[in-house]
């Protein structure tokens, strides 16, 4: 775009200090001094936000503590894996007790407990009234962490809301829905007679499971659990791969195409 302006809390960001005072930035790429501790890096920060003293000590501890690097606080940066300079990133962004956090895959290079602990730091804050803005192309963790979200492509906006109202947007095109159950075949033939059910997909024959695409999920979602009720039959798992963030951009970016 190039075209258009940019507010951030009620001002124009730009060379704008008092904009700058109240904006955390957490970047995808490692801008950390590797030389300091992470104590040094976040106290670094901390000090040219104004903070000094034992204000700053204890706020530094506070924000090590949160971040789940306070053990290893006191060692050179160089020698931390990716996913604990991932968390110093973190702590030197919210040190200063920003208004507006934006962060740049925030859960790169994390484990899958490290996910977890900073995926809840970050609903946490956004709990206590904090702007929090994840970018990132790992659509799955970002509808762990918000159900409100927009979708950019190319500099394009695509489409914004929460899950929900996105996926409306795409309802025209079909509503894949996948079953497993012993009973395949026999599924398969009763979901046929089902409205809105426009093509049924066995996978494995008998003992596997089924796909269907629906135009009207919502239909089907009612009428399903009766026909199962009814015929007795066995279902093991049921997903919908449609039901997700993914989808929701595939099908978006394939209609801009």
């Amino acid at each position: 775009p190039t075209t258009g302006s940019v507010a951030v809390l009620g001002e124009r960001p730009f060379a704008n200090p008092r904009v700058y005072a109240k904006v955390g930035y957490c970047p995808e790429g490692e801008g950390i001094y590797e030389d300091l501790t992470a104590r040094q890096m976040v106290g670094l920060l901390a000090a040219l936000s104004g903070m000094s003293g034992r204000v700053l000590r204890d706020r530094v501890q506070h924000v090590l503590e949160l971040t789940g690097i306070a053990e290893s606080a006191d060692r050179r940066i160089a020698g931390y894996s990716k996913g604990m300079r991932q968390r110093v990133k973190l702590a030197q962004a919210i040190v200063h007790e920003p208004e507006v956090l934006i962060l740049d895959e925030p859960l790169n290079g994390l484990d899958p407990v490290g996910r977890r602990e900073i995926a809840q730091l970050l609903k946490d804050l956004g709990a206590a009234g904090k702007c929090v803005v994840v970018s990132s192309h790992i659509l799955h963790e970002v509808e762990q962490l918000t159900r409100n979200i927009v979708v950019l492509h190319h500099g394009r906006l695509l489409a914004q809301g929460d899950l929900y109202a996105i996926r409306a947007l795409i309802d025209a095109h079909p509503h894949r829905v996948a079953i497993t159950t012993p009973d395949g075949r026999e599924l398969a033939r009763c979901l046929l007679d089902l409205p809105g059910v426009v093509s049924v997909r066995l996978d494995g024959g008998n003992e596997g499971g089924v796909e269907i695409e629906t135009r009207d999920p919502e239909h089907f979602y009612h009428e399903f659990p009766k026909l199962v009720a009814h015929r007795r039959f066995r279902i093991t798992a049921f997903s919908s791969p449609d039901n997700n963030l993914e989808a929701v951009f595939r099908y978006l970016v394939e209609g801009t195409s």
